[in-house]
């Protein structure tokens, strides 16, 4: 079974069993150059859409920018992860905390086992720093530590690091507001249209644009860029297409977002399923960096397992999840 082509404008990832279209996934695109234009799109580039996950490249600079210690690229890298809590990202995060003299039990996010299988079936514990946000809150321990700003409520939205990181967010946006949520991490979670987020990821790709937190930003980015696999880990997406293509910078988030910053280029990109659904995330990235020449044939063919991801039955593949993306310009 099969379905024509989608129209320009529209992105969908279509998953397949045995022959059998079994689920269709939508997506909203938004593809936005360096002075925060829109370049091009698919569904509604204006959607809005919570940062989550995929902001921790911006509160990591921000959290730079209040602990300018001799941090490592990998203890850098960390504070911008969603990682598998494998060996690696521990002491990562281990680290970080030690340059401040904090303990793990300073970290207040929620507890639980490491993503990754083999991690978890080695240390089934629930630890806080098993959270995969827990780089991202070793970064914030360490600037209200330098900054001498009280660390038991550094989650709260009037703490004075997350005002500086709600500044950053409409700096880098130029929107004059955002919607504050909760995150799952229970850091405050910033709401904004989809283009916001790709505006983001564009002044990512070129931080002059970020002002005083340029350097900051900068070196968060040179660190994934150094470090991709503590960014994510063993079979994460974010860390395969990092070093496939050095020159782009990846970072998924909850409920099906994804966003790049395509340095060549000064792009940046954000793609977000309709179901929330995290399973197209992947297969939609790769195709929209291919179709803006920022990945050729041969780096998309080598990513064939994020690009089209086998479905299994039987413990084999029987089929396969595939993109399926027309970009239309403004």
């Amino acid at each position: 079974m099969s379905e024509a082509a989608p129209f320009a404008g529209a992105a969908r990832v279509r998953v397949v069993r045995s022959g059998f279209e079994e689920s269709v996934h939508d997506l909203d695109v938004s593809v936005v150059g360096a002075a925060g234009d829109l370049v091009a799109f698919a569904g509604d580039p204006g959607r809005a859409v919570y940062a989550r996950s995929s902001m921790k490249p911006l509160q990591a600079a921000v959290s730079l920018s209040l602990a300018p210690l001799p941090f490592s690229d990998a203890e850098v890298a960390v504070m911008c992860a969603s990682h598998n809590a494998e060996p690696v990202h521990l002491e990562a995060v281990r680290a970080v905390l030690a340059r401040v003299g904090v303990g793990e039990e300073a970290l207040r996010c929620p507890a639980t086992r490491p993503r990754d299988a083999d991690a978890a079936a080695a240390a089934p514990d629930e630890l806080a720093i098993n959270s995969d946000c827990s780089g991202k809150h070793a970064g914030m321990l360490a600037a209200c530590t330098v900054q001498g700003w009280p660390l038991s409520t550094y989650r709260e939205p009037e703490h004075p690091l997350q005002r500086r990181v709600l500044a950053a967010v409409l700096a880098a946006t130029g929107l004059p507001e955002v919607h504050i949520g909760v995150d799952g991490c229970g850091i405050p979670v910033h709401g904004m249209p989809l283009q916001a987020m790709a505006a983001i990821y564009a002044r990512l790709a070129a931080p002059a644009a970020l002002g005083e937190l340029a350097p900051f930003a900068e070196r968060a980015i040179a660190a994934m860029r150094a470090e991709p696999y503590l960014v994510a880990g063993r079979g994460r997406v974010d860390t395969a297409v990092m070093r496939r293509a050095p020159g782009i910078v990846v970072k998924s988030g909850a409920e099906g977002l994804i966003c790049a910053a395509v340095q060549a280029a000064g792009l940046g990109v954000a793609i977000k399923s309709r179901d929330g659904a995290g399973r197209p995330a992947g297969p939609a990235l790769i195709e929209v960096l291919r179709l803006l020449d920022a990945l050729d044939d041969a780096a998309a063919r080598d990513l064939a397992e994020h690009a089209r991801p086998v479905v299994l039955g039987g413990g084999r593949p029987v089929g396969e999840a595939t993109a399926e993306v027309a970009l239309a310009r403004p």
